[in-house]
């Protein structure tokens, strides 16, 4: 999908941290162009991360997060702070905004230990540099700069740009699975939770990278398949469902036409198809009195046939006959601790990236939590998940 109209979930997100007053938020100003954050002398002025999506020359489309000082005091310090620490688990690229004059500290230092631990392309921005009577030579992970009269963040830019490039990859949604001139079949219920007027994300991603790669998009509700299949001269390479739609379609698709779920796709896209198609069997050891984590990154309007809140709780105590505990997450909120839960089930994530997305992931596998997505457990509790994997499983030699 190309990213000059990309969602924020496509977006590399870059994350600026530091203590307080050492000028992030002037320097979130300056390298950006605009007022994006608050700037005060008074410490803690950005009490929140301050996020937003833009296009950013030379970076193109991004996602710049403006975090509280990692030094905030108090019981509201505290929570800015660890706010501030949560935001690393989506940070792509971090820039890490040192007060020159002061050089780094303690603080810095365990950011700079947690960029390393988890993988993140970091630079080290030595702000009011115009306050230093010379300014030293650089290292290899250092610049500095003058939030206050502008000098480096041309600089800053291009560095941060070589990290963005550093981290982008060729991985799609389905476009190594199909070829020009195929033709996908895209399965979208029109209910009561679909938004009046448009399409969900996962399906207009869809729809964008089977354009993309040159194939042809049959986009029909599932009340309409029957006829769409009829009417096509061959069959089609791929059918792709909501997964809702799974018990309804699954009998009207012949069995030599591969068949997922935008759901599945997403597993494969931004997390982990096995570990998830893995989490699913986790049903049959669930026992009375066990809670299940309903995790949903968006935050929707709750309808009355909620899937999250209504629809898989049902499914999910019916199947197993046990007496179920629930909980629901929505949106940034998600367990530092997994520990309560017997299971997850997060949805597809469409609306967080990549690193979040994994980060989530790693936090059940850390509390030897199984964890599953929507698409995964409902192909499941269908009778036909080895079926809806098959399309997007590694192929073997031989």
């Amino acid at each position: 999908m190309s990213l000059n109209a990309a969602a924020s979930a496509e977006r590399v997100h870059i994350g600026f941290f530091g203590m307080r007053n050492a000028g992030k938020s002037s320097v979130v100003n300056a390298f950006t162009n605009q007022k994006l954050s608050l700037v005060s002398a008074v410490k803690g002025t950005t009490t929140d991360p301050v996020t937003k999506a833009m296009e950013l020359l030379p970076l193109g489309p991004v996602v710049i997060i403006d975090t509280p000082g990692i030094d905030d005091e108090g019981e509201l310090g505290e929570m800015r702070v660890k706010r501030a620490k949560q935001t690393l688990n989506k940070t792509d690229v971090a820039v890490l905004v040192v007060d020159a004059a002061v050089g780094l500290r303690e603080n810095d230092r365990t950011l700079l230990d947690a960029f390393r631990a988890k993988s993140i392309p970091y630079i080290m921005v030595y702000n009011k540099a115009d306050l230093l009577p010379v300014v030293p030579p650089a290292g290899e992970h250092e610049i500095y700069v003058s939030a206050l009269n502008g000098d480096g963040m041309f600089e800053l830019k291009e560095r941060v740009a070589r990290l963005m490039q550093s981290i982008k990859t060729d991985k799609t949604l389905l476009g190594d699975l199909v070829a020009a001139g195929d033709v996908v079949v895209l399965v979208t219920p029109i209910d009561e939770s679909a938004p009046k007027g448009r399409m969900i994300l996962p399906q207009q991603n869809t729809i964008r990278d089977v354009l993309d790669h040159g194939a042809i998009n049959v986009v029909v509700k599932e009340t309409e398949l029957e006829q769409a299949l009829a009417a096509l001269k061959r069959p089609p390479r791929l059918v792709v469902t909501d997964s809702q739609a799974f018990g309804k379609i699954k009998d009207l698709i012949p069995t030599d036409v591969p068949l997922t779920s935008f759901s599945i796709l997403f597993a494969r896209y931004k997390g982990e198809l096995q570990l998830t198609a893995d989490g699913a069997f986790a049903i049959n050891e669930l026992r009375d009195g066990d809670t299940v984590l309903i995790a949903e990154a968006c935050t929707h309007h709750r309808q009355c046939n909620d899937i999250g809140t209504v629809k898989l709780p049902g499914l999910l105590t019916a199947r197993t006959g046990k007496k179920l505990n629930f909980a629901f997450t929505s949106g940034t909120e998600f367990p530092d601790d997994l520990s309560p839960y017997a299971l997850v089930v997060h949805c597809g994530g469409c609306m967080i990236n990549e690193r979040e997305m994994k980060a989530r992931l790693q936090s059940a596998r850390d509390a030897g939590v199984p964890v599953t997505n929507y698409g995964i457990l409902l192909a499941h509790l269908n009778g036909i998940l080895q079926r809806a994997l098959e399309p997007v499983l590694p192929k073997t030699e031989g």
